[in-house]
């Protein structure tokens, strides 16, 4: 099967390097880009999203200050890149880093891009404008952002409450766009407006997303294509078979049964395969009984059969991890033999679930008396299948599990009301990075903190990995917190899905992030040989 696991970033920096040198002159403008969506989002505003179904075909209207290199599959500080910013510098004590901005920067609609841009997008992250963005799940990331100051129309400074080393990883993200000042958050969600390389056109809720070339696009020369129409097909099976029948040139998230077929109808397809950085988890709600009880969380916990999930779901592909992305495409992940002494990791799973049965029989379930819930999971593949399995485990400490399908508009309102017992996530890790993951989805503060899991201790922790300089000072952080996290069963992994994107050889300039597939979808250098 002709496929490429990029995560050798020497081979992918001789790669590029001979990409510019050689083929700069041979890409081609012109076509249209079809691809195969796999969800309908609830709207187009990425700051108010939390789904690769938002993310993926809105990443390439907006522009970052600064973005991960397109071209390096690994995100990391050292791939970052300046975006609307030509540059950037820190004060001495690291608590200001300054932004110098492209001129002749224009929105889609003309206006033009300054300064006041960035700090409008900022002070509605802080919830410091006057009008309120809808759902706020990266607000979380930002509380050590004081405020946001703009220097005449082509300076911004980021005033930080203490030394932060890792900050721009956080802008970096696809999920950090620069929002314009003149449009309300109400407007972006139904016609977004941005900078990017292509404008945003239309939105048919499960039917279509379209985006055409931006002719007065900034950066000389890009957009290679004249549109990507992504047409939304929730079925995979169907998904597949229109890309056999080529009315889809790229198949992003190819499932791992699904590669065989792949290679059988297609032999041509170039795929490359990699990990998904998100995890699927155990979500217990701790608000309310019988699971407050933090002994019938620990056997739920102990339940789990992580390498049957493994087995079955990534065709044995990938290890174990903990909250970060584990190695070697995650830069965070603990290392395999200190994650298999932890409770539930280790490789006697009758032994762990013959511990779970004990601590569920103390508390008056068994054979007899078996203990009934429902078990939420957003209605796609990626979280519906693993759900499947999951209530399976839960039978062996009495647990009966009922499958509760939530379509993705109802998803995260759901979670962020607390409206579900037990629930079977993907959790967004939307960078690589421990401020975002931490911060996001496990400080007390945060209301996507969906559990509602809170330790004082933890939070101590999160912030001091965060100021950390040195990295592996900060790497023994993060070990320390995951470790913490698990002990605590907070939100226990499974596993990291592995998938694939496929294209047709035609389709030039495409590459799949290792450890995020929130980051890598500018599309600017993507082009058609044909």
């Amino acid at each position: 099967m002709p496929s490429r696991l990029r995560t050798n970033l020497a081979m992918v920096a001789l790669v590029t390097v001979s990409l510019s040198a050689g083929a700069a002159l041979a890409q081609k403008p012109g076509g249209t880009l079809r691809a195969g969506h796999f969800d309908s989002p609830a709207s187009m505003s990425l700051l108010e999203e939390s789904t690769l179904a938002a993310n993926r075909p809105m990443m390439a209207v907006f522009n970052n200050l600064v973005m991960y290199d397109q071209h390096v599959p690994q995100n990391s500080t050292k791939s970052i890149v300046p975006d609307l910013a030509a540059g950037w510098s820190w004060n001495e004590e690291g608590t200001a880093v300054t932004f110098t901005l492209h001129r002749g920067v224009k929105w889609h609609d003309g206006s033009p891009f300054t300064a006041a841009d960035v700090k409008c997008t900022f002070d509605l992250l802080l919830d410091k404008a006057e009008e309120k963005l809808r759902i706020n799940p990266r607000k979380a990331w930002y509380g050590n952002l004081a405020q946001v100051a703009a220097n005449g129309d082509f300076e911004v400074t980021f005033h930080l409450k203490r030394p932060q080393p890792s900050f721009l990883a956080l802008l970096a993200t696809g999920w950090s766009p620069i929002y314009p000042c003149h449009v309300s958050p109400r407007e972006m969600r139904t016609h977004p407006i941005g900078t990017g390389p292509f404008k945003f056109v239309e939105f048919k809720p499960n039917e279509v997303i379209r985006v055409i070339r931006n002719p007065d696009y900034w950066k000389s020369g890009r957009p290679y294509l004249d549109a990507i129409e992504w047409t939304i097909v929730k079925d995979p099976a169907t998904r597949l078979l229109q890309f056999f029948a080529g009315q889809s040139d790229v198949y992003f998230g190819v499932s791992i049964p699904q590669l065989a077929d792949v290679a059988t109808r297609i032999p041509q397809a170039i795929c490359d395969v990699f990990p998904v950085n998100g995890s699927r988890n155990l979500i217990v709600n701790r608000g309310g009984p019988p699971f407050d009880n933090p002994e019938l969380r620990r056997a739920m916990s102990l339940a789990l059969d992580r390498k049957a999930f493994i087995g079955i779901m990534n065709g044995g592909r990938g290890q174990p991890g903990g909250a970060m992305q584990p190695p070697p495409e995650g830069l965070w992940g603990m290392p395999p033999e200190r994650l298999a002494s932890l409770p539930g990791y280790g490789p006697d799973v009758a032994k762990s679930r013959a511990e779970a049965q004990s601590l569920m029989q103390g508390l008056g379930y068994g054979p007899d008396k078996r203990l009934s819930v429902k078990v939420a999971a957003r209605n796609v593949p990626a979280w519906r299948d693993p759900e499947v399995i999951l209530i399976d485990q839960l039978k062996h400490i009495y647990i009966d599990g009922e499958l509760e399908l939530v379509d993705t508009p109802q998803w995260y309102p759901k979670l962020l009301r607390k409206d579900y017992k037990v629930g079977l996530n993907v959790t967004e890790s939307e960078v690589d990075d421990p401020d975002a993951q931490f911060y996001e989805n496990y400080a007390c503060s945060s209301k996507r903190n969906v559990s509602g899991y809170c330790n004082p201790e933890v939070d101590r922790l999160i912030d001091q990995q965060s100021m950390a300089s040195d990295v592996d000072k900060r790497r023994q952080l993060v070990w320390q917190i995951q470790q913490k996290l698990i002990e605590d069963d907070a939100r226990p992994d499974i596993f990291y899905a592995w998938g694939a994107n496929c294209r047709q050889p035609y389709v030039k300039g495409l590459i799949s992030m290792v450890n995020s597939i929130y980051n890598g979808a500018r599309f600017e250098d993507l082009w058609l040989d044909k």
